[in-house]
């Protein structure tokens, strides 16, 4: 029989939004729950898992004679932009088909209108003045995009702390360049700069906001669905 305890785990980990599984051999109803982040290679579902914890999807999977029913519970995957610019003017209507929880953030009120973002989260704000804990994790992409290191590092060296699946950064090879001795000043590793995806985005040849947008959004799918890059 299934411990019911293993039921309350599984929902105090979707409320504390970490991916996991709960593992029920179907021939005799026991089971087990595996986080992500607890999850071992050795494990004789490691692949099955592995696969699951990317496309979020439950099923039936067989190992030898044995079937088991992965139940998987991942959090929301959310998209944190920061910067209301063209580029994410075009991205909003893609973003939202998506179905990705969507954020905006920029202190440029000039920009950061409901006018110019109508039906979306949008924080007219510096983001050290309204950062929580807990405002981003394993399951949010950051995209900063205002060109502005006083907007744009605060946030990047918190996505980067938090381990997000995705973190992209607008800007010439130049600038990201200059960006890389700010982040290393601020005591971001090599391993941690490496994640950044700049210049951001798939690399299409995109030019305009459109385009551009587009390429942002095919590097979060790529990476949320199929790995980091």
């Amino acid at each position: 029989m299934l411990d019911q305890s293993l039921i309350a785990e599984l929902n105090k980990a979707r409320e504390n939004r970490q991916a996991a599984i709960l593992v029920r051999d179907l021939a005799d109803g026991s089971g087990r729950l595996v986080r992500r982040e607890t999850l071992a290679s050795d494990d004789p579902l490691y692949d099955a898992m592995q696969k699951r914890f990317l496309n979020g999807k439950s099923g039936i999977e067989t190992v030898g004679e044995q079937e088991f029913f992965l139940n998987v519970e991942v959090p929301a995957p959310r998209i944190i932009i920061i910067g209301a610019v063209h580029i994410s003017q075009a991205l909003v209507p893609m973003v939202q088909q998506c179905g990705f929880d969507l954020t905006i953030i920029d202190p440029r009120t000039a920009f950061a209108t409901q006018e110019r973002f109508q039906g979306v989260t949008l924080q007219a704000e510096w983001p050290e003045d309204i950062w929580s804990d807990g405002m981003v994790d394993a399951y949010t992409a950051m995209v900063v995009i205002t060109h502005d290191p006083k907007i744009d590092d605060f946030p990047l060296i918190k996505a980067l702390q938090a381990n997000c699946f995705y973190i992209g950064a607008l800007g010439s090879r130049k600038t990201h360049a200059r960006r890389l001795e700010r982040l290393k000043e601020a005591g971001i590793t090599d391993a941690q700069i490496a994640r950044v995806d700049a210049p951001i985005g798939l690399d299409i040849g995109a030019v305009s906001p459109a385009e551009i947008a587009v390429a942002i959004l095919g590097q979060i799918i790529n990476s949320l669905r199929q790995g980091r890059t």
